[in-house]
């Protein structure tokens, strides 16, 4: 296992998330490219499609079929956050907002949702924030 699944793992479980597979999130370009195929699906279908939802309409996903009706949006939100956690700790250390920010427009996964989405909740992306398994219930819907 790499240290960068590992750090992804970790921010994912931390969220109250079923492991994330590591077919699909084990390195940075797999998380980028799965990552990539979620904002796909929600581009398309709109931010209150249901991870179920997005497997069901012909994604190449089928390992999250699991997550049924977590919101994708939230959910590409964790995996975004994740992948910030993860680079950032793989290179020094720890990830910020900025970070966050920078990582998603840097891989082309800008959406005004999503910046809203990493303000209104932080510990997508901040360990030291209290209550952050609970995201997962708060139905993070736009």
């Amino acid at each position: 296992m790499s240290d960068f699944y590992k750090y992804f793992k970790e921010n994912m479980e931390a969220l109250g998330l079923a492991p994330p597979p590591e077919t699909l999130f084990g390195t940075q370009q797999l998380a980028v490219t799965t990552i990539s195929a979620i904002l796909a699906y929600i581009d398309k279908y709109g931010t209150n499609v249901t991870m179920l939802e997005m497997v069901g309409a012909g994604s190449r996903l089928e390992q999250l079929a699991t997550l049924g009706a977590l919101g994708a949006a939230f959910y590409v939100g964790a995996a975004i956050g994740s992948l910030a956690v993860a680079t950032g700790r793989t290179i020094s250390g720890g990830a910020s907002i900025a970070d966050v920010l920078f990582e998603a427009s840097r891989q082309g996964f800008g959406r005004q949702w999503l910046t809203t989405l990493f303000v209104e909740m932080p510990g997508i992306y901040d360990g030291r924030m209290s209550a952050r398994k609970l995201y997962k219930h708060n139905g993070y819907i736009r």
